[in-house]
């Protein structure tokens, strides 16, 4: 406790019952979610909970004591059918991930919270979490955030003196790789494959689904041997600054929200 009295931890799992409820209305909650699922020979398969989770917890530490907030434990599965012909994936389905993480932010809403924000770290939850931000916040009162921590930075990245080299994010490339040698250096493989030239993509306004395995033949976009662990710092850098700039306009147009 500080010297008022209020909790000082940032993590939700640590307040009691009482700390708890006494703060709900008044606190912003951030959800990271990730994935488990392949990331190529090099990278654990929890590459993107283990980002998502660093970037949570840093962006909300960034916040400073005016914003009350705290973050979550980590939701670490998410929708990752389309790496299953690789193996070493375990994956939740389309409707079944959308209703877990929507009675999830759900019983926040009952338990009185009423500003959440899911911060997302892989690509097949992006759709799904956008969702359950529109339909919890149409039927609960309680304003509700969305979004990706590379999509939210991706202005700053492409700006920045430290621009990703490869695809950003891609998947298990060159930036992934990077922001992981940056964090957990011991969880990549020392030898990293090299590609000289990443999978065909073609960018189009419209959802494009396909069969086959996701990024083949290898599972992986641009070249992790181009990674490094003092760019990743950088780019780690960059996104919870990015990131800790979105909760504080998050919270600051909540309110009114709320009063609407």
């Amino acid at each position: 406790m500080d010297d008022q009295g209020k909790k000082s931890s940032r993590l939700l799992v640590e307040f009691n019952r009482d700390e708890a409820n006494a703060v709900a209305g008044e606190t912003l909650v951030v959800l990271p979610v990730g994935a488990v699922e392949q990331h190529g020979p090099h990278l654990p398969m929890g590459t993107d909970s283990l980002i998502v989770e660093q970037v949570a917890h840093r962006a909300v530490a960034r916040l400073g004591e005016g914003i009350p907030a705290v973050v979550a434990p980590t939701l670490t599965y998410g929708s990752s059918h389309h790496h299953l012909p690789y193996g070493a994936t375990m994956s939740i389905s389309t409707l079944t991930y959308y209703n877990v993480v929507k009675e999830l932010v759900e019983t926040l809403a009952l338990s009185g919270f009423r500003r959440v924000f899911i911060l997302n770290g892989h690509g097949g939850n992006v759709e799904l979490v956008t969702l359950v931000a529109r339909d919890v916040s149409a039927s609960h009162e309680i304003v509700v955030g969305a979004g990706s921590y590379f999509l939210l930075s991706t202005a700053a990245l492409t700006s920045s003196q430290t621009v990703p080299r490869g695809e950003l994010p891609g998947h298990a490339g060159e930036f992934e790789t990077s922001l992981m040698m940056a964090l957990h250096p011991e969880l990549v493989t020392a030898t990293r494959p090299r590609r000289e030239s990443s999978p065909e993509t073609h960018l189009t306004s419209y959802r494009f689904g396909s069969p086959g395995p996701f990024r083949k033949p290898e599972g992986f976009s641009d070249s992790p041997a181009d990674a490094d662990a003092e760019r990743g710092a950088a780019y780690l850098e960059t996104c919870v600054d990015s990131v800790a700039a979105v909760l504080r306009d998050f919270c600051e147009r909540a309110p009114k929200a709320l009063d609407d």
